[in-house]
């Protein structure tokens, strides 16, 4: 184990992926529920294991942005992250994920914004710990208005 980690998180699933989940310091407390059409009863008042892994890679992949656009002296103002994770059944008949990160910086020339993603996307954590994993698909924007994901 590495003696220079920077931040630890922790939590607890009980009862796989029609239980709950909680956090070690109780801040995230959600219930887990099965999508219909993966043979669950599909709650309206809990999220699954792919909605929490957008997210947290939503989130991350930002920060990169974020981070690489200050170091480069960019200012990229308020971006926006759309991460789509695909659950789906691969060659071999196992479950996978298929992760498609959209990324909008508005105002920035296109060419640009795609650099500052392409860069991010070598450093992020998320994107570092799943390449040669799981296929990342990277699409970048330079809108005002984020295009609605299929």
């Amino acid at each position: 184990m590495p003696t220079n980690i920077l931040h630890t998180a922790q939590a607890k699933s009980i009862g796989g992926r029609d239980g709950h989940i909680e956090s070690d310091d109780n801040v995230l407390r959600l219930e887990l529920t099965m999508p219909r059409h993966l043979g669950g009863r599909n709650r309206e008042d809990a999220t699954n294991p792919e909605q929490l892994f957008a997210a947290g890679y939503a989130a991350c992949f930002g920060n990169a942005v974020i981070h690489i656009a200050r170091q480069a002296k960019v200012n990229v103002g308020t971006i926006s992250i759309d991460a789509k994770v695909d659950l789906f059944m691969n060659d071999e008949q196992l479950p996978t994920l298929g992760v498609t990160l959209h990324a909008n910086l508005p105002g920035l020339d296109q060419a640009r914004a795609e650099e500052l993603v392409a860069q991010a996307h070598q450093t992020c954590p998320y994107s570092r710990a799943t390449r040669g994993n799981i296929d990342v698909q990277l699409t970048v924007t330079t809108d005002a208005e984020v295009p609605a994901q299929a």
